[in-house]
C-alpha cells in the first residue's frame, strides 16, 4: 500500500525560514511542500511500475523540475512542479543531479526501509526536457479554505489543460493537500509578531476541509486520450497547525477512503497502469 507518509514526515520538520527569521513547517511562498509531494509520487510510482524502472535503467527517461510547458492550442505557458521526460537532443546530459540526490536537497525524511528501496532502484537523472511523458502538479489548501478555493481550482485546472494542450499523450497527475487542523499559525499573519504575539487562524472543522475536498472532486478527469481532464488525481488530508508540532495524516472522512479514486494509493495504481499501457512500445 502506497501513502503520503514521506510528505507528512518531512513536513513535520521546521525547515522554511522567512525574511523575519521565523521558521516554519509550511510556507505558502515556498514550493518545498510541492517538490516533496512530487518526489514521493515518483518514488512510489517507480516502485509500482516495472516498465518505468526499465525505461529509467535503459536511460530512456529522465526528470525535470519546474519545467515550463507551452500549450500549443491556447498559446499559454505554465511551470509544472516535476516531469518525467525524454532528454532534449539539443543539450548535453551532465548526470550531475539524480532523483536520489534530492533527498538531501529537499531534506526528505525516509524511513530505513524506504532508503533501502531507493538504493535498489535504477538511477534516475535530471536532464534538459525533451518530450514530456508525465507531468505532476501539487498544491495545498492550508487555511482560509473557502476564500482560497477559486484560485486553487483555477491553478489546478489550468495545469491539465496546459499539459494536454502541449501533448495529448502526456499523463497529467494532480495532487492536493488539504488541512483539517482546527487552528493554524499562518506565516502571512505572523511576521514580526510571531514570537511575542502570535495570531492564530481558527477553522471550522471538518466543514472547512470538506469544502476543499468537495471542490477538488469537481476537477475534470479523463479516462482516455482526446478528452480533457486529469489522468490521475489524489486528495490528501492532513492535520497541520504549523507551530512545530508533528503533522498528522488524516485517514477518516473527509479524507478519501481506500478504494476511492481520489485516494493516494489509487492514484499510484492508476498512474502505474496508464504508464504501462500508454508507453509500452516506447523506446
Amino acid at each position: 500500500m502506497y501513502g503520503p507518509d514521506i510528505l507528512v514526515r518531512t513536513l513535520s520538520l521546521v525547515t522554511r525560514e522567512d525574511r523575519y527569521k521565523n521558521k516554519w513547517q509550511y510556507h505558502s511562498r515556498s514550493d518545498h511542500h510541492s517538490k516533496v509531494a512530487c518526489w514521493g509520487i515518483v518514488f512510489d510510482l517507480m516502485r509500482a511500475c516495472p516498465l518505468l524502472r526499465k525505461h529509467v535503467a535503459g536511460d530512456l527517461v529522465f526528470f525535470g523540475i519546474n519545467h515550463e510547458m507551452k500549450d500549443f492550442v491556447q498559446d499559454q505557458k505554465k511551470d509544472l512542479d516535476l516531469v518525467i521526460c525524454t532528454a532534449s537532443s539539443a543539450a548535453t546530459l551532465s548526470r550531475s543531479e539524480t532523483f536520489a540526490s534530492l533527498v538531501q536537497a529537499y531534506q526528505i525524511q525516509l524511513a530505513p526501509d524506504e532508503a533501502l528501496e531507493l538504493a535498489r532502484l535504477p538511477e534516475l537523472y535530471r536532464a534538459p526536457v525533451g518530450s514530456v511523458l508525465m507531468a505532476l502538479e501539487a498544491k495545498a489548501c492550508m487555511t482560509a479554505h473557502q476564500r482560497a478555493l477559486p484560485r486553487l481550482y483555477s491553478e489546478l485546472n489550468s495545469s491539465h489543460l496546459t499539459v494536454h494542450g502541449a501533448s495529448d499523450q502526456a499523463i497529467a497527475a494532480g495532487f492536493t493537500m488539504v488541512n483539517a487542523a482546527s487552528r493554524y499559525l499562518s506565516p502571512d499573519l505572523n511576521k514580526r509578531n510571531r514570537q511575542n504575539d502570535p495570531e492564530w487562524s481558527d477553522h471550522r472543522q471538518p466543514r472547512d476541509a470538506q469544502l476543499a475536498v468537495d471542490k477538488m472532486r469537481q476537477l475534470p478527469r479523463r479516462s482516455r486520450t482526446g478528452d480533457a481532464g486529469y489522468d490521475a488525481l489524489a486528495i490528501v488530508v492532513v492535520d497541520c497547525t504549523n507551530d512545530g508540532s508533528p503533522v498528522r495524516l488524516v485517514e477518516t472522512p473527509p479524507a478519501p477512503q481506500p478504494g476511492e479514486i481520489y485516494h493516494y494509493a489509487s492514484m499510484i495504481d492508476r498512474l502505474a497502469h496508464i504508464y504501462a499501457t500508454r508507453f509500452k512500445d516506447f523506446g
